[in-house]
Parts: C-alpha cells; structure tokens; sequence
C-alpha cells in the first residue's frame, strides 16, 4: 500500500499487485514508518494482541459499485479468529475510511477485549498535536499537545463529546496534516506513543476501557469506523471532511437541502412561559419576518399538575400539559403550516425520568449497570427499539411534524451491563448506539421528509456518527458572539458548514447565563452590533430564540432583512462552498485572535463570500488575505447591502489581502466577491 502525494494533497493508492504480508506494513511514504511490520489495525482477543504481522493473509476484495468509492476488505486468519480489515477510499480525496469485522471461526468462545480500527507507525519528525476539550458552554476548546511522551485523547463519559471532541490533527513538521476522527457516538481513543526505535505509533477507535465481549462461533463483531485525511493544511483537511461528508455521509431531504431558518422558543421563555398562546403569538410574527420552521421545544410535554417537572417524566411521551396546551400539540401545528412555515417538536427519546411510568410498565426496556438505573432506555434491548420508533412515529403523524429535536441530557458512561437484553456486561453502551443508530434509520426511511436534529445538552455529542443518522446538530446552548464564533471555527474543522445549526445571540429569560446580555430592547443597542450579532449566526444554519412579537420595530426589520439576504444568497455558499479559516480560532475567554475572518468559495472559483468580524478588545487595523484565488484574475468586491465596492486581482487579495481600519468593535462586513 502506498501513499503518494498529489498536486494540493495526498492521494490513497492501493496495489493489488504489490499487496504482500511484507509490503503489508508499509503503509506510505512519508507519513507511514516503511520499517513498520505493525500492520495497519490491531486487537486484543483471548488476552493477545494481534496486528497483521501475527496473522495470515487470506485474500483480497475490492468493490466499486458506487461510483467515485473504492471498497477494499482484506482478510486475516487467526488462530481461532478471522478479521476483516476494511478500507473505503473516495475519489479525488486523499481521505479513507478504516474499521474491522472479527469473526469467531472456532467451536470455543473468543473474548474480543480491544480494537484499534487503525495503528500506525509514522516516522521520527517534529509533531504538534492538535485537538479540542469540551464542556456544556465550553465546546472545541482548543489544545496543543507535544507527543515526545505518551498522549492520550479519550472519552468515558458515554457522549462522544464530553470531555474531549472524537478528533485530532497532526501537524508534522510545522506543515503537513494527518486528522482522524471516530465515526462513532460513545466512548473512543486516540493513542500516540513512542516506538522503542525512532518514531510513533498511533491507534485508535473504540475504548477498550470497560469494553469486552465474547464471541461464539460463527458471531462476528464490528469496530466503530475511524476516518483518516492528509492535507497540507488544517482548511484542506477540513474541505475533504466536508466534501465527503455532503456527497457520501450526511442524509438530505427536501427540507434540509433549503436549509430553513428556525425560531425556536427555549431561551426566551424555556418551560415556564411557554403556553399555547405565546406559541401561536410567536408564529404568526416569525411568519411575517421569513423564518421558514417553528420548533416547540421542552415545556410541550409531561403531568399538567403543580409543582412536577417533565424532566422526571421523559419516557411517557403521551402526557401532554394540557394547562400550557389545552387544545393539544396538533393545533399549533396546523397554525404553523397554515403560515406556510414546518413545524418542529423537541423529544428525548433515549431519556428515562425517575417518575416515568414507561419504567414500571416496562423495566425491561430500563439501563442499568450494577443494579442501578443509569436514567436512559436502553437500545441494546430490541424490544426498547421498536417502541421508540413506534413512539416516534406516533409523534410526527399525531401532530404531522417535519422536524424532531432529538436530545440526550445524561452521560451513560461505560453503559448498561445488564444481560437480559441481547447485549452482554461489556458491551452495553456499543449496543446501544447501534441499536440508536438503527432505529434512526427506520425512522428515516419511514419518513424520509422529516427533518432530524442531533442535540446533546448542546453540543455534547457531535461526532461523524450522529451525523450519518441525523440532518444536522446543533453546537451548544449559551450563544454569546466570540463562543458562536469559537465553536463554529472548530466544528467546521470536521463537519461541513450546512450541518452546523445554532441560534443568533438569545435573549434568555429564566436560566440566565453570564454572557448572555443581549436586550433588544437596550436603546445602547446599535446597529453595527445588531448586525454583527446576526451574521455570525448566518455562517451556518441560522436559528432564533427570541420573544418575537415583542421585538423593537427597528430590530425585527433589521432581522427581516438579514433573514431574507440569508436566503437569497449566503445559504447557497454555506451548502455548497468550500470553507476557508482565514483567522486563528477566536477564544470565548477573550484570549486568542479578536479579529476572525471566514471564506466561502464556491466549486467553480468564480465566486467567494468573505465574512470579517471585529471582536471586542481587537486592534484598530487587520488585513486579511483570501486563498485559492486565480492569480490573474480581476475580482469584483462589493458589499451585500452596497457598503463597499472595489476591485482586486487575484494575487492582490491573496498576497496584499484587504485592509480593515474603520470597524469599531462588536462590528463586521460581509463581502461578495466574483
């Protein structure tokens, strides 16, 4: 196996010809370590660990039926085991695709104990890890770590994103980027260690902490997929992240594919103020601004009676507070749709209430781990699957919904260990992500025009996983500018922009978090900041949480404006462009880089959307200079609404860039260029 180097980045080759146990190991020619006997994979079965070098070559298969993917298996025999190493290339990428599949081939047990979907060894050279922490409020945090020693990025927590984002990138000698990123909702390991001789072994995928499972005869077990992508910068990494992703991984519909913009209630009035009035209040108004869908949050669901609480009751989504919605769910969608606008409804299918009355019906259906209830359904359980999907099901006919917000608000951990559902003590938590994973599916394929959204308190599960089953995820709860701007420059490191959805600076009323000061009714509230304010939220999905109708006049006919400019030019470069980091990522804390700005360029090169932002505490002057221009090239600079008009060869943008000095702070531009 090869790996040679293209014009822009590197190129995946396979050589049937050449493939031998000896070339085997030499995966590549500058990255990959050719000295390497380690293969490429390893596992720990029956108390041994097993790469490549220790087991026999079978055969070899390549299937390419869908166009523009190579699909490559190569099998292994063990001794009492076989193991499937598979590899899915896309074409004009320099990305692929890992995972194995381990059958037990003897009449004993086999104890499957670890997978690395990947190890390889790279050679001796100067590396910079770089990866991103994670917390509620405090998502793609960024990190920089020096793996001369032992390094290890994981999550225990049961949310792919708690703690640690399923990422990293490589840096190799200031220059060159390796990434990877676990395809995968649970627990997950990225390994990098110091070879004996020269150079570094890295490995990962699955957790094996906690992990176990034994297979019998005949069973076969398959890793959670890694993916792997050279480029020569973090912006090429990231492209073929969101190249792939839009053509190969991301489910659409007709829906998703306009990318609709969302008001959605929670902030403003979250479960306390929201009733049937207000709702329908906030519908008509969000009709007369553009806003294309209205989502009913948490506050639609559970006992009408004083003084409960409908987090405790998640599981019965039967009970409807009829106090807040006397005449039911499905009037407010009928209202929203008579508006020309979908409707949208929160759910938490996963989560199990201490009061729910789902557990005493069904325990069976209930996680636990160690006799005790770990406050979720567990999907390992095939009967738990069937009624979540005919729950959900009920939800989108019943009240005739084009979106569901689907939330998980726990951490699960090492997951359940019970053994009554189909899945044993070690493998609780794997089972149930594919059991999630396959009622999503069904859900998809049932209602193939419905709109699902990944939510996690925020953004505690945003993984290459989720979104294979899902339409898009939304980033985090607190939504102050510098962390929207924070949190979209990471997450765009690997996922594509018309995936990220998150609102425009809210205004919360009831939970107050510290940086949310945004008051529309503030008479300081200037223009310049309300317009920087909004079109931070455009540079992805854009969504609302605000109290519409009592919104200044000024600042709704602002948000008129923006939504429509939003629809009639900016979301077709957030679908279809390729994205450009053109600043260092900005910090929530106020540290870091206070200017930031975006390119949007789309495939055909001839034309480029460019977003500036002036952030509090930034210097007067800043020049940015655009990428992956024709040098020759005359481009046309205008602003959207006719602020700026200029022109620029290609090379001048590029090497002189575009100089701003008359931003104040809390300010920002955006350019069209062609």
């Amino acid at each position: 196996m090869d790996l040679s180097t293209g014009k822009l980045n590197f190129v995946m080759k396979v050589d049937h010809q050449r493939l031998t146990l000896d070339q085997y190991g030499a995966y590549g020619l500058s990255w990959i370590n050719e000295a390497s006997a380690s293969g490429l994979f390893a596992v720990n079965i029956n108390g041994k660990r097993y790469t490549a070098a220790e087991l026999s070559f079978g055969n070899y298969n390549e299937d390419r039926s869908i166009p523009g993917i190579r699909n490559i298996t190569i099998s292994f025999r063990g001794p009492s085991f076989d193991v499937e190493n598979h590899y899915v290339t896309y074409e004009d990428t320099a990305l692929i695709e890992l995972w194995l599949v381990i059958k037990n081939s003897a009449a004993s047990p086999c104890l499957v104990e670890r997978m690395d979907s990947f190890s390889l060894d790279i050679p001796e050279a100067d590396y910079m890890l770089h990866s991103y922490a994670s917390k509620w409020g405090g998502e793609f945090e960024p990190q920089q770590t020096d793996i001369t020693y032992r390094t290890e990025l994981e999550l225990r927590a049961g949310r792919s994103s708690n703690g640690q984002h399923p990422w990293f990138a490589l840096v190799r000698d200031g220059k060159q980027v390796l990434s990877g990123s676990v395809v995968w909702s649970g627990n997950w390991i990225f390994r990098f260690e110091a070879l004996k001789t020269a150079g570094r072994r890295i490995s990962g995928g699955l957790n094996n902490w906690s992990f176990s499972k034994v297979l019998n005869q005949g069973e076969s077990l398959e890793s959670p997929h890694v993916v792997l992508v050279l480029g020569e910068s973090l912006n090429a990494v990231s492209q073929q992240y969101a190249r792939v992703g839009r053509k190969h991984w991301y489910p659409r519909n007709s829906l998703s594919s306009r990318l609709p913009v969302e008001w959605n209630h929670w902030w403003s009035y979250e479960d306390a103020e929201i009733n049937e009035e207000v709702f329908l209040q906030n519908v008509d108004k969000a009709a007369e601004l553009g806003i294309e869908i209205c989502t009913l949050d948490a506050g639609w669901f559970g006992p009408s009676s004083a003084g409960s609480h409908w987090y405790d009751y998640r599981g019965d989504w039967h009970l409807v507070n009829d106090q807040r919605f006397p005449n039911g769910i499905r009037l407010l969608s009928d209202r929203t749709h008579a508006k020309n606008m979908a409707f949208g409804l929160w759910c938490e299918i996963e989560g199990l209430g201490i009061n729910a009355q789902l557990a005493k019906d069904h325990p069976e259906y209930v996680a636990s781990r160690d006799g005790e209830r770990l406050g979720y359904v567990c999907f390992g359980n095939p009967d738990a699957q069937e009624w979540a999907f005919q729950t959900l099901s009920r939800l989108i006919k019943e009240y005739n919904c084009d979106w569901i917000k689907l939330d998980f608000n726990l951490d699960p951990k090492a997951g359940c260990s019970r053994t009554d559902h189909g899945h044993q003590t070690g493998d609780g938590l794997m089972a149930h992500y594919q059991g999630y994973y396959k009622t999503l599916e069904r859900v998809r394929k049932a209602f193939p025009e419905v709109i699902l959204e990944n939510c996690s308190s925020g953004g505690l599960r945003i993984d290459l996983g989720i979104l294979r089953q899902t339409y898009m995820t939304y980033l985090s709860d607190p939504d102050w500018p510098v962390h929207d701007l924070q949190i979209f420059w990471g997450a765009s490191t690997m996922l594509a922009t018309d995936v990220l959805l998150h609102w425009g600076f809210c205004d919360w009323q009831l939970t107050k978090h510290p940086q949310q000061t945004f008051n529309p009714h503030d008479p300081q509230l200037t223009q310049k900041q309300l317009d920087y304010y909004t079109r931070i939220s455009m540079l992805g999905l854009i969504g609302f949480s605000q109290k519409l109708p009592e919104l200044p006049q000024w600042v709704a006919d602002r948000w008129k404006a923006h939504i429509h400019l939003y629809k009639g030019t900016v979301r077709r470069f957030v679908k279809e462009a390729d994205f450009y980091r053109l600043t260092d990522q900005p910090r929530r804390s106020g540290e870091g880089e206070r200017w930031c700005a975006f390119q949007y360029s789309m495939p055909s090169g001839s034309e480029h959307l460019l977003f500036v932002f002036r952030l509090p505490g930034a210097p007067q002057e800043k020049t940015i200079r655009m990428s992956d221009l024709k040098p020759d090239r005359l481009y046309s600079i205008r602003g959207l609404e006719g602020e700026y008009e200029a022109s620029m060869t290609g090379h001048e943008l590029m090497e002189n860039g575009l100089s701003f000095s008359n931003l104040e702070e809390e300010d920002s531009v955006l350019l069209k260029i062609t």
